[in-house]
């Protein structure tokens, strides 16, 4: 995988492109990402970039996490995550990575937590149909049976039944950049994006270096 960025995302809305065609698209708003440790396959086994991001008042960071900041110069981040890359000489500590490492008209892979909607019936989670309504039944929204009975005597798992609906990590692929603002750290992808408003998501390309 190639190094990305992380970003906030800002709403959706919509733009016309020049065949005059209306697009749904999403705004996203980059952090301030700054490389905080480079692996190598000398001394970590694998090579990496990890990127800090989310950016707090430094005096909301623990000891152990300033001590972590302190080679590569970034005070107050808070979060971190690695991209695995074929060669690490092309980056050094406490670089900045910015939205200069895309083009428009880019694919990209966006990752985000999806919108945690609670707990779930079979009929919301799974699509699954409802028992009838009338003639006095009284299997409405149940879930039925669930397997056999001595045998196997107990349930299978993966059983698709209620239960938390949402709060998971999603990934997009080829999802095109439709515009990039350098200077206001803003990015225009095409469609939608896991998470809700503020949230922060996980972009890089689509193939790898």
């Amino acid at each position: 995988m190639a190094i990305g960025i992380f970003a906030k995302k800002i709403g959706m809305t919509q733009i016309f492109d020049e065949s005059g065609t209306l697009l749904p698209v999403t705004i996203l708003k980059s952090a301030d990402c700054k490389v905080s440790q480079i692996k190598t396959l000398e001394s970590d086994g694998y090579n990496s970039v990890q990127i800090a991001y989310n950016k707090k008042n430094p005096a909301q960071v623990n000891r152990a996490i300033r001590g972590h900041l302190k080679e590569s110069g970034g005070d107050g981040y808070t979060s971190f995550s690695e991209f695995r890359i074929n060669n690490s000489d092309n980056y050094k500590l406490g670089q900045t990575i910015t939205l200069d490492i895309f083009n428009k008209g880019q694919k990209v892979r966006v990752t985000g937590k999806s919108i945690g909607k609670g707990f779930a019936g079979n009929q919301k989670r799974h699509n699954f149909s409802r028992g009838p309504m009338t003639h006095g039944s009284k299997n409405h929204r149940l879930p039925g049976s669930i397997g056999a009975g001595s045998t196997p005597g107990r349930v299978y798992p993966g059983k698709k039944m209620a239960g938390q609906l949402g709060n998971a990590n999603i990934t997009l692929k080829n999802t095109e950049i439709l515009y990039i603002n350098s200077e206001e750290n803003i990015l225009v992808v095409k469609g939608s994006v896991p998470g809700k408003r503020n949230s922060v998501l996980k972009i890089q390309p689509q193939k790898g270096l």
